[in-house]
């Protein structure tokens, strides 16, 4: 495949005009980390202790807990791209622990995350950490069966629900489709499934299994749901940016192909500034709490997609790139244009 040689005054322009946000600031994660772990501990904590009064006020408990392992596994992220601690080792560790947390193997998902961030937006390099989409061509061409089955897998009860707990309990416990070449990656996922079995273990010993369950369980699927659909609303949009690879470009890509999701302050501070998506893509060594300073004083970034979380409940129903308008596409949508190309 050919690689396409980069437009070097656009690199330089990137860089010279993102590069004072560049890196991280101790003082500032190690804040970050501690805001975010003690509510976290607390809020199970509590979430635990309510067993004792009602299961409902247990449940209740867990979605401010699910919020703030949400905040964990943003530093988790900005771990894996070096933009949190400037000690290797330390954000290595940061991010190891935190996966035992988050049931993301943090190598693992360090490689796969890397893989989408170099190839976000390119037809023909869809693979590792993406919303699996089609084009209307590929789904066209595709059995009765297997447009079923895609049909199935962008349902929102799926995709936010069953799938997303699916992904991150059984997928990242031993991730199939993984090359045997990420040594890494897989050392990752047996370290990180045995220190799951130790907690697990620990918690049956302690608490009991049953009371272990019914605390963590709904933080587990609160957070998996709320995680996969932040993620779809950040690149999955109507006038989103899908190429082929000979015309792909990286940071259109980043500019078009990644939203500025515009969240209620405290749901910002919740996910550590994720929603300012493209600036992200642009460059990941931006760390969170620095992408907002980014956005405000570069008007070249103020341009992107602007949504609301009201603008979001649409985009599920976008499920197929029509490569001829350029532009996401529902299944009904999808059948018109095609009988139109047809009949022409």
């Amino acid at each position: 495949m050919t690689v396409i040689p980069p437009d070097r005054a656009k690199v330089a322009f990137w860089n010279q005009t993102l590069s004072p946000y560049f890196g991280p600031e101790t003082r500032r994660s190690v804040g970050q980390l501690l805001a975010s772990a003690i509510p976290f501990a607390v809020c199970w904590s509590l979430a635990y202790l309510a067993l004792s009064v009602s299961w409902w006020l247990t449940l209740a408990l867990a979605f401010p807990t699910a919020g703030f392992l949400i905040r964990l596994f943003m530093i988790q992220h900005d771990c894996g791209h070096g933009s949190f601690f400037k000690s290797r080792r330390a954000r290595n560790w940061t991010g190891r622990i935190i996966g035992v947390l988050t049931l993301t193997p943090y190598e693992y998902w360090r490689k796969t995350h890397a893989y989408h961030h170099a190839h976000s937006g390119d037809l023909d390099l869809r693979g590792f950490g993406d919303i699996d989409t089609l084009t209307v061509g590929e789904y066209m061409a595709l059995p009765w069966y297997r447009r079923l089955g895609y049909r199935i897998y962008r349902n929102p009860v799926v995709l936010f629900g069953i799938g997303a707990v699916f992904h991150f309990v059984v997928i990242h416990r031993f991730p199939w489709d993984t090359p045997r070449e990420w040594k890494k990656a897989w050392q990752s996922v047996w370290w990180t499934n045995l220190a799951l079995a130790g907690v697990v273990t620990l918690a049956a010993l302690t608490m009991g299994l049953k009371d272990f369950l019914l605390v963590h369980g709904p933080v587990v699927v609160i957070t998996c749901g709320a995680g996969v659909w932040l993620f779809y609303v950040q690149h999955q949009f109507e006038n989103t940016y899908w190429h082929r690879h000979e015309t792909w470009d990286y940071y259109d890509a980043a500019l078009e192909g990644a939203s500025h999701l515009e969240l209620p302050r405290p749901l910002q501070w919740l996910t550590a500034n994720i929603g300012i998506h493209h600036v992200h893509h642009l460059n990941a060594r931006i760390p969170n709490y620095r992408l907002s300073e980014a956005l405000a004083a570069v008007p070249e970034l103020q341009q992107a997609t602007r949504l609301r979380i009201r603008d979001t409940m649409e985009l599920v129903r976008l499920t197929l790139w029509d490569e001829v308008e350029e532009r996401l596409v529902r299944f009904g949508e999808a059948r018109r244009l095609v009988r139109e190309r047809e009949g022409a």
